[in-house]
């Protein structure tokens, strides 16, 4: 329905103004099935805005950017866009028909290009034919299309296309290939390139700098450099959101959480969050205990005065006079209800600083002792893997890299001994303890998530609720939804959980990043600086690695194509 309303001369001239914003959410709401993903959230992107958008897994990241890109319709709200210049959208897991090939996904991702080219062609077939006086105004017709056409640099379109593919590992595809063959992540690079060459005005990226090696990195972050528009992304990667990210927008509980000042400025705020929620529970905890010992004071004071004494000649039924001190039960009954109070409006509780812990008695153990011995292990059979021979010592630091399917993942299980050696032989120190943080999370056992937490750290479900709490991971809700029912980044939580609670003295960590938000990771980071064990991690992430060599020598092993190396 349409409402009309009177306009003052001064609403014309607002209305007149162009508007400040390339895209506007107003109100807008989402929800899938009984989960409001979205919930009544307000945004204004601005034409030179570079906004990094950041939450858990699962918490509304894509569903955001699939509603400003126009491609998921909200329950309710409006979305008003101001972007001549066009918006592109590189999805993290892009999906296209079945039927189309390699350039018709590039021809999608460029449509803006063949509708202005379609259009020169015919405004110049007609001058071919067209009388003088219509001619001039063909000619004026042709000249604002080709402006279009120059501005997005459409002459360039095909050679920028062509670097970027070829950049990106793209460059011998065949564009006559069904897109249907490609991989996950060719698709999603595919996409990428496609809209880094677009030139609109907008962009909006999600993850993309997933599985893209040095070479693609370095092009990816030219280009973005060179782009002049409004940027939003979605990334993991904390060196590209230091660089790209003007101001951070936190999706949590369907709401919207903004911070200036770049990724810097956003760990800041994130910190002084957990410092004013410590220092409230601190409070009340001081509030509740002066309660309680004002009860106790004068309970004990109430119950020292004689309620009843005869007096001698008076007969019986008679009172001492009361003191001063009788006002006692006024104030316990203040300082009772004070307790209530505190009670009903209790503080939340803050996390416990994430601490990964020896063994009772590792802690007598030696930096530098053996735990790990390789020598030339091998295995034949699937997954296949070689070793040469080294040692791994207690304390140390160790970092794996190599390409995706190299074996990294290989090698960690097999110096956990979950993988068996078909030659040669891993030698493991007496009563070694692994933890682990894998990549790929299987099954969890029990019907609720805390049963699974339970059983993974071999506690009474009773016990491990008061565990669990204590890391401020989880909310109380989460602790009895199935763990079938979790999303990919809480269940990588409950194996951080299970890591945490597990004694070690050594720290496998497969892809530590991943899936884990980024305040999240750095307090990982800090947990480790004075974790005593060694630690052992396959990261492909940039400032992982780059704040390992800052807090202790890395030792490298090297993994390509089922080899494994020591990078001297």
């Amino acid at each position: 329905m349409t409402h009309s309303r009177n306009v003052r001369p001064s609403d014309r001239r607002e209305q007149d103004t162009e508007p400040d914003y390339v895209c506007l959410l107003q109100d807008i709401a989402v929800s899938f099935g009984e989960r409001d993903v979205l919930a009544g959230i307000e945004l204004s992107i601005s034409a030179t805005d570079r906004i990094a958008v950041l939450g858990d897994n699962g918490s509304g990241k894509s569903t955001l950017m699939r509603v400003i890109a126009g491609n998921l319709a909200p329950d309710r709200g409006q979305r008003t866009m101001n972007a001549p210049g066009a918006v592109a959208y590189a999805a993290q897991n892009p999906r296209f028909a079945q039927a189309m090939s390699v350039q018709h996904v590039i021809d999608s991702y460029h449509q803006r290009f063949r509708e202005l080219e379609t259009l020169m062609r015919v405004i110049s077939n007609r001058l071919d034919d067209a009388p003088e006086d219509q001619a001039q105004r063909l000619l004026q017709q042709l000249q604002k299309v080709t402006d279009l056409y120059e501005a997005a640099d459409g002459y360039s379109l095909a050679p920028r296309l062509d670097s970027a593919l070829e950049q990106l590992g793209l460059g011998q595809m065949d564009r006559q290939r069904p897109v249907a063959q490609l991989s996950g992540g060719q698709s999603s690079r595919l996409a990428l390139a496609c809209v880094l060459c677009s030139g609109a005005q907008l962009l909006l990226l999600d993850e993309p700098t997933n599985d893209l090696d040095e070479t693609a990195m370095n092009w990816l972050e030219r280009t973005i450099d060179k782009h002049r528009g409004a940027l939003v992304l979605i990334s993991h990667d904390r060196m590209f959101l230091k660089r790209f990210a003007r101001s951070i927008i936190e999706v949590s509980d369907g709401q919207l959480a903004h911070y200036g000042n770049g990724y810097d400025g956003y760990l800041h705020a994130k910190e002084q969050e957990r410092t004013a929620i410590r220092v409230a529970y601190e409070n009340w905890v001081q509030e509740y205990e002066r309660s309680q010992n004002l009860v106790d004071k004068y309970a004990s004071r109430v119950a020292a005065i004689p309620r009843k004494q005869e007096k001698a000649g008076f007969g019986h039924g008679n009172f001492r006079a009361r003191d001063s001190s009788h006002g006692s039960t006024s104030k316990i009954r203040q300082a009772k209800s004070r307790i209530e109070e505190l009670e009903t409006h209790r503080a939340p509780e803050p996390a416990a600083e994430l601490a990964f812990v020896m063994p009772s008695g590792g802690e007598g153990q030696h930096s530098g002792e053996t735990l790990l011995k390789v020598m030339n292990a091998q295995r034949s059979i699937a997954p296949k893997l070689s070793t040469g021979s080294f040692e791994i010592k207690l304390g140390e630091r160790w970092l794996v890299t190599g390409s995706n399917g190299a074996g990294k993942s290989t090698l960690l299980k097999m110096l956990a001994g979950e993988l068996e050696c078909t030659a040669g032989r891993i030698e493991r120190a007496a009563h070694l303890h692994c933890a682990w943080l894998r990549q790929d999370i299987g099954i969890l056992p029990g019907d609720s998530l805390i049963e699974a937490f339970a059983s993974a750290t071999s506690q009474y479900v009773q016990d491990a609720g008061a565990s669990l709490a204590k890391l401020g991971l989880f909310a109380p809700q989460d602790f009895l939804r199935h763990p079938m029912a979790l999303s990919v980044g809480q269940r990588r939580r409950l194996e951080l959980a299970v890591a945490v609670s597990t004694k070690a003295q050594v720290l496998l960590l497969d892809e530590p990043t991943n899936h884990l938000s980024p305040a999240l990771v750095e307090q990982l980071e800090a947990a480790l600086v004075d974790y005593p064990g060694t630690v052992i991690t396959v990261s492909h992430d940039r400032r992982w690695q780059q704040k390992m060599r800052e807090h202790a020598v890395v030792h490298r092993l090297s993994v390509s194509a089922g080899r494994v190396e020591l990078v001297k």
